[in-house]
Order: structure tokens, then sequence, then C-alpha cells
């Protein structure tokens, strides 16, 4: 069997049943001078490097940089290049929602159909978000996250490509489905790359930066559309789409080598192939059972579900009297809650990398060699309490200055606290997600999406009618109060019965596995 067909294994490829410490390698590899804390090298030795033609992947030839054997061997250069690549590719999907909303109205009357309808192609594109996942996830443990990416933002730029010359609503709608699907990969993938690159200790920055990706999208996504769908009618916001995802597959095929562990399995049985497109892919949903992955990917999509809360707000409050904002001004307010993701994405990282490291030498937990052996429930400290009890706050204090009609930078102010609070606790309670899945990093990260989209999608539903029956004032309580009654009680959990829940399921996933 060929390396580019052998089954791939996910990272990290530590015994699901221990916790992590601060020295363990990818692979079991012996720690490196890098990972010890010594000078960084962009200069992988030879013998780690995989020769051109046994490399994994689609196109994996045409890759400007090298695979290795053991991908957190490669210098912070080359980690923090690919990971930008990933959050930026990650930006994809929430961008192709949030770029179509200036334009929702105007396709109505073009294609001479109801705004119901026209809203349809927005929830559909979001519930392909949530559903397709789980196969993208699934095939990457297998066929590798490089040979994902590749395939899924071919079928993202030519889906796109369909949309934009769309003759009705009903082929418009179809499409835009597809395009929603395949541009989700990397919300399934992308956090498995991260896990493939970066240990624990270090991994909390580098999550944070992978999350502003699809976090940023709603905040610039609405700038754009707005300014095409002024000046050059809405296909041109799905032509932009185009190019972008061209520039990202490009980057992708040029830049991205495989990073999933290497492991020599036997190639599953032809009997089995079937059911492992179609079946396996849905029985990721049974980690639900284990609380600690239900309570975290709860607590998460709720906390995801509320930037549609805040989105929808604004979109809908804005443009009527007091500020009777144009498209482009709208689009201008979504910088403020992406400017409050930015901030905490920089420094709530290295916050959470933090409390990892202080939580494990105030339990006095090291291995054997004396270095700091970490859980994943280390995370769920101080940062992710005062982030899900921050944006709500935010939300409130959003909702009741537009009630009032205060001066549109009493809100702006509002988002940006809200963004610093709500991407505190989501980048950090999805980080620990990898942790509960070691093993299926991507399996993990598939499972919050589609319940963060199904949270997303009802949110961007029902915050319009809600804000028009209750005022944007009371909307926002009545959310800030779900948030919390969702939030609060997960987190009391966690923070007493963590360990006990985790051991269990560990227990159970050995077993099983």
């Amino acid at each position: 069997m060929s390396p580019n067909t052998a089954t791939i294994n996910a990272a990290p490829n530590y015994d699901r049943g221990q916790s992590m410490t601060a020295v363990q390698s990818h692979n079991g590899l012996p720690m490196t001078s890098q990972e010890k804390g010594m000078p960084d090298t962009e200069n992988v030795p030879e013998l780690r490097k995989i020769p051109r033609h046994e490399r994994r992947g689609l196109l994996s030839s045409l890759a400007l940089v090298a695979e290795i054997s053991d991908s957190r061997e490669y210098g912070k250069g080359k980690k923090w290049m690919m990971t930008i690549i990933v959050a930026l590719a990650a930006t994809a999907s929430s961008f192709g929602s949030s770029v179509f909303y200036p334009a929702l109205g105007i396709i109505s009357l073009e294609l001479h159909t109801s705004t119901a309808v026209t809203n349809m192609s927005l929830a559909l594109y979001m519930l392909s978000m949530a559903v397709t996942p789980l196969w993208w996830a699934s095939f990457s443990e297998t066929q590798g996250r490089r040979t994902i990416y590749i395939i899924s933002f071919t079928l993202f730029v030519a889906f796109s490509v369909i949309s934009a010359v769309s003759v009705n609503i009903a082929m418009l709608v179809v499409f835009r489905t597809l395009t929603g699907g395949a541009a989700a990969s990397v919300q399934a993938v992308g956090g498995g790359t991260i896990a493939d690159l970066w240990e624990p200790k270090n991994r909390g920055r580098a999550m944070g930066i992978y999350y502003l990706g699809p976090l940023a999208g709603p905040g610039l996504a609405p700038i754009i559309g707005g300014v095409l769908t002024e000046f050059l009618g809405w296909r041109s916001t799905l032509w932009f789409l185009s190019i972008f995802g061209g520039c990202l597959l490009l980057m992708i095929i040029l830049v991205l080598p495989e990073t999933i562990a290497r492991q020599n399995t036997d190639k599953a049985p032809k009997s089995k192939t079937a059911r492992m497109y179609f079946i396996d892919p849905l029985l990721s949903l049974k980690y639900l059972r284990y609380s600690p992955i239900l309570i975290t990917v709860t607590t998460a999509a709720m906390a995801f579900a509320s930037v549609f809360a805040v989105n929808m707000t604004l979109e809908v409050v804005y443009a009527k009297a007091p500020y009777n904002f144009d498209y482009i001004k709208i689009g201008l307010v979504y910088i403020a809650p992406t400017i409050g993701y930015a901030i905490s994405s920089f420094g709530g990282g290295r916050w959470v990398d933090y409390i990892m490291a202080r939580e494990a030498r105030k339990a006095g937990r090291y291995d054997e060699e004396g270095k700091l052996t970490f859980l994943p429930e280390d995370r769920m400290r101080e940062n992710v309490w005062l982030g899900s009890i921050f944006y709500p706050l935010g939300i409130i204090w959003l909702g009741w200055s537009l009630e009032y009609g205060l001066h549109w930078a009493v809100g702006c102010a509002a988002c940006v606290f809200y963004g610093i609070g709500m991407m505190v606790a989501y980048s950090a309670l999805t980080t620990m997600l990898t942790e509960f899945t070691p093993r299926r990093a991507s399996i993990g990260i598939a499972i919050n999406n589609f319940m963060r989209n199904i949270f997303s999608t009802a949110t961007a539903m029902a915050t319009e009618p809600l804000i028009l029956a209750l005022g944007s004032g009371w909307f926002s309580c009545l959310f800030a109060l779900l948030a919390l009654v969702t939030t609060i009680p997960a987190l009391v959990l966690m923070r007493y019965k963590g360990p006990q829940y985790r051991e269990v399921m560990d227990k159970r996933i050995n077993k099983t596995s």
C-alpha cells in the first residue's frame, strides 16, 4: 500500500487514559530542543523530513513546506504560518453567510420572491454548516487534513461561482446550501490541525488565533458585502467569495502539508467502506453521552449563538430610527465586536496557558522527569467564569442602549466589551474539547460545530421577531438570562465534578476503542 493511500490516525498520539504532560511528543518521539524552550530553528533535520514521493494528501508534491514525521517539531515560524492560514480558511464559512446580509432585500426583488424564501438561503447555509462537519471530520481521520482542505475548497469555489450566476431563487438556495457545507470543513478539521502542531502548554494562544478567523468573518463581511451590494449588485458578493476561496485554496496547496500523525494500520475491509463513509460520521454524536463533552459543547454553543444575537440586533435596530444607518454604516458597526474578539484572541490565549501551568503547579502534578502535567479542565477557571458573565452583560448593555436610542458609540462600546468576554470563554472551551478527545481532535470539534450551528441557526431565525415583539432591551435580557442559565450550572459541575466525569469517560472510551 502506498503512503498516500495509507490510513492516517488522528493526533495527538498519547494514551487516552493518561493526562497531558508538558513534554509529550506527538508520536511518542523524544522531546526536541524546541519544545524544551531552547532556541527555535526553522531548519528541520533531514532525517525527519518525509521524501516528496512519500508525502500524504492531494497534490502533496506541490507543497513548498515539507511534511515531517512529527508535526510538533516544526519551528515556531512555520507553526504560526500554518496556524494563520488555517485561521484565514476558517473565515470562509462565516464570511459566506455574513457577506450576504446586506443583499437579502435586493435579492428578493430581483428574483421575484418573498423575504422569507430569500432568508431560507441563509438558514439552509447555516444548517449545512452544522451537519457536514461530522463527515469532514470523520474523513479527515482516515484521508488526512490536507486532502479534506483541498477537496472542500475546490467545491467551495465551484458552488460560489454557480451561485453567482443563479437564474432563480431555487438555484440560489440549493447552491448556497452546498457552499455552506463545503466551507464548513475548516470548522471541523482546523482545530485538529492546531492540535497536531501545538503542545497543550502553548495551544491556548494558537487556538485563540484560529478562532479569531470564524468570529472575524461576521465583523468584516457585512462591511465588504454592503459596499459590493451598494455599487456592484448582490452577485458581486458571490464573485468575491469565489476569488477569496480560490486564494485560500492556492495557499493551502502551496504552504499547508499534511500534519496528522502517522500510524501503520491495515486498510479497512471493503465491506466496511460504505459504513465508514455514510454511517460512522453520524456515530460521532455518541460522544455527547459523556458529561464533559456535553457540558463543554453546550456552553460553547450558547456563547457562539450570542454572536448571531448581537449581529442580528445591530442589523435590525441600526437600520431604523433614530439611527437610520445605510448598509455601509451598519457594516462598519460590526467592527466593534471584532475588536473585542481580537483583543481576547491575543491576550486570552496567553492567559489560559498561564492558568493551566498555574493549576498544575498548585496541584503538584509532575511526571517522572519533573515536568508539569496538564489536565483539560485546568482551562476552565476564572477566565471562563469572567468571560461567561461578561458577554451576557455586554448583550444587556447593547440592548438597552439601543432601546433608549443612545449615541451609536455607546452600543459599539458594549459590543467591544461583549466581544472580549465571549472570546475568552469560547476559545478556552473549544481548546479544552480537543483535549477531551485527543486521538480524534477533529471529531470533538465537529460535534461542537454541530451544536453551535444548530444554536446559531435558531438564534438567527428568532432574533428579529423577538426584537420586534419585545424591543431590543427586553430581548437582550431574555437572551442573557438564557445564556447564564445554560452556562453557570455547567461551570459549577465542571469545577467540582470535572475530573470525576473525565475519568469515567476515559475508561468507557478506552473499552470501546
